[in-house]
């Protein structure tokens, strides 16, 4: 299952360098369902991926002068104590918990996926004061998700950037992948401690990745790109319906989960009954 997961990692590169993110959301799922990691574990070592590819990506934006360094100043320290918060309140979810909150998630980024980007432009001038406040707040609460679910959250952030802090489209999304490899890097800090990590497989699970990050730039003007990311978007939309199913023990309530809890005592108050050894009968001496 090993080699399976670094195959798909590529797969994941690929399609982040095709369709310039959305890929690294299938981190956590590839490495629950096929390559066998708990949960939590990997939750937090997919925000590793997710800090180096962003950090790829943003390099790439940075090369083009698509990159506000003061706007990713101002914004990063939110977002980065959110997610470093985040993962330390990760100790109080189940891995279920976070599963389906993670599907949620991957629900909302196809639906926006589908939707396509829309090229709106900041509006020139300085962010009010009560804006910027806004985008700090919000800076915060993406920070919590991306500590709580393992995603980099930029579908959030690039509009937060976009209509609160003016930030011109081109310029919103180079920066956005900034503050995601900064707040990725800061969840990941704060599993430490809280999850066994697999480090050797990690690393070659992202240098896989970027590989494909590599060379799907220069697929990227022989692929069709609409098409591949709505077919991207119902993808994730079939994974995430798939991984509410599975994790669907959280939505139930107690009254309907009282008949598998007393099936399960009463199993439990027979077995040792049965399980005991009889003693025999030891006649009266004459």
């Amino acid at each position: 299952m090993t080699f399976i997961g670094l195959a798909l990692a590529l797969l994941i590169g690929l399609s982040l360098g095709m369709l310039g993110g959305g890929g690294s959301i299938l981190t956590v799922p590839i490495f629950v369902y096929v390559v066998g990691i708990d949960p939590k574990p990997a939750i937090a070592m997919s925000l590793a991926v997710v800090s180096a590819t962003a950090a790829v990506g943003a390099l790439s934006h940075w090369r083009e002068g698509n990159v506000s360094l003061r706007t990713a100043a101002f914004f990063a320290p939110f977002a980065m104590a959110g997610t470093y918060g985040g993962a330390r309140l990760s100790e109080y979810f189940s891995g279920a918990a976070q599963l389906t909150l993670f599907a949620v998630v991957m629900l909302a980024a196809s639906v926006l996926m589908l939707r396509g980007r829309r090229e709106t432009e900041g509006v020139a001038g300085q962010a009010s004061a009560s804006r910027l406040l806004a985008v700090g707040l919000l800076g915060l609460a993406v920070g919590v998700l991306t500590g709580l679910v393992g995603v980099g959250g930029g579908f959030l952030i690039v509009p937060a950037l976009v209509l609160l802090a003016r930030v011109p489209m081109k310029l919103a999304v180079g920066t956005s992948l900034l503050v995601i490899a900064l707040n990725a890097a800061s969840g990941f800090w704060g599993y430490l401690g809280l999850v066994e990590v697999r480090w050797g497989f990690m690393a070659g699970f992202t240098a896989v990745a970027i590989a494909g990050i590599l060379a799907g730039t220069r697929l990227v003007r022989h692929v069709p790109a609409a098409a591949l990311r709505r077919a991207f978007g119902y993808f994730l939309i079939a994974m995430a319906l798939l991984i509410l199913w599975q994790n669907r023990g959280v939505f139930l309530t107690r009254e309907a989960r009282a008949p598998a809890d007393r099936a399960v005592r009463e199993v439990a108050a027979v077995a040792p009954t049965d399980a005991r050894p009889r003693t025999p009968r030891v006649g009266a001496s004459g």
